[in-house]
């Protein structure tokens, strides 16, 4: 994909295969058998809808990257490098109508446009206008008709609400799967260890994707947690668990599809671990505090591992052609930047005074 020196990490710049790289992609693919079988049998319309769905989270953080950068909106908080652990679960999912659900972080916001929702109304969402989705109040968004549940800034209080709409589908008797994301730093919080407890016991078709990019806020893993990984977190549950390459978009797909169809058979919730980095700070306003937070060789040797890159190397050692992969970016590329201009021509609809008293809940 085109690289923005004014947007793009310094380390994804330039960006280059390396050979042993791209090796490890295609092997950790093969490692499982049936994560394997599963992308053999990948059409390419879902290699590219892939493919798409990593360019568009991309491009709309570097969208946002440039309002901050030009004085539209004050920060932005960015998933750059951490596509693939979105973009990856969520297409393993049954989207549309009485589909599955999923509750993002903000992080995840690639999670919206791929279940449906336009970009347009998430940038509306910085842009607090009245057409935002949630009428100008929060920049956190969400539509329940698409699937997605409105994050909040305490993203640990999620898990239990994820489980109780699991527990929901269980009740109704529908094959759904209710999918969230936990950040390193969120798993020490009460109200995650309560949910995904609640749901082990109960045996809910909920997916907890413990999100590692090896950071919550400014303190890193080894500050917090002291086995160093969350090899054996499933476990202590009771339930089952695996991990993926957090940067590898097939590795997450076919984790994540495996493990929806365990928790559609009634088998019980899953525990995901994906392994990634988070290539800036914890929003744009820290950028300098997070390069000083590692050393610079974590951010050269994850700035290798770009999961855009990766996949469209792997994309052309499986016969697609350099112009493919151009109509595909040429496409999102103009999605996006229609969905800003949009979203701009919004900046005019401020919210009304006596719209703060509506879809306000109270006892």
């Amino acid at each position: 994909m085109k690289r923005f020196p004014a947007f793009d990490p310094p380390e994804y710049v330039a960006w280059r295969p390396d050979p042993a790289l791209v090796r490890l992609y295609h092997d950790t693919i093969a490692r499982d058998p049936a994560r394997a079988a599963l992308v053999r049998e990948l059409s390419d319309d879902r290699l590219g809808a892939l493919y798409g769905g990593l360019l568009r989270a991309r491009l709309h953080d570097i969208q946002l990257k440039r309002w901050v950068m030009t004085g539209i909106i004050s920060k932005a908080w960015l998933g750059t490098g951490e596509e693939a652990t979105t973009v990856g679960p969520v297409h393993a999912l049954r989207r549309g109508p009485g589909g599955d659900v999923v509750a993002p972080m903000i992080r995840n916001a690639a999670a919206c446009c791929e279940m449906g929702m336009s970009v347009a109304d998430m940038l509306r969402g910085y842009l607090a206008t009245r057409d935002s989705p949630t009428g100008g109040r929060d920049l956190h968004i969400g539509d329940l008709a698409r699937g997605v549940l409105q994050p909040i800034s305490h993203v640990g209080d999620v898990v239990p609400v994820i489980a109780g709409i699991a527990l929901s589908f269980r009740v109704r008797g529908e094959p759904r799967v209710a999918l969230t994301w936990i950040g390193d730093g969120s798993t020490k919080t009460t109200a995650a260890h309560e949910g995904t407890n609640f749901a082990a016991v109960q045996k809910l078709p909920a997916i907890f994707i413990v999100q590692n990019n090896q950071v919550a806020l400014g303190t890193r893993l080894e500050q917090s947690h002291v086995p160093g990984d969350f090899g054996d977190w499933a476990a202590s549950y009771g339930i089952a668990g695996g991990s993926f390459d957090g940067n590898n978009v097939l590795d997450a797909w076919a984790a994540s599809a495996i493990a929806a169809e365990r928790c559609r058979r009634g088998e019980g919730p899953v525990l995901l671990v994906a392994e990634t980095f988070r290539m800036g700070g914890h929003a744009t306003h820290d950028e300098r505090e997070a390069r000083e937070t590692f050393p610079a060789e974590w951010f050269a040797a994850w700035g290798r591992r770009d999961p855009i890159g990766l996949y469209e190397d792997y994309l052309k050692e499986r016969g697609w052609p350099e112009r493919r992969l151009e109509e595909i970016e040429s496409a999102v590329t103009a999605e996006v930047e229609r969905a800003a201009e949009e979203a701009l021509a919004s900046r005019t609809q401020t919210p009304a005074g006596e719209g703060a008293l509506t879809g306000v809940y109270s006892e």
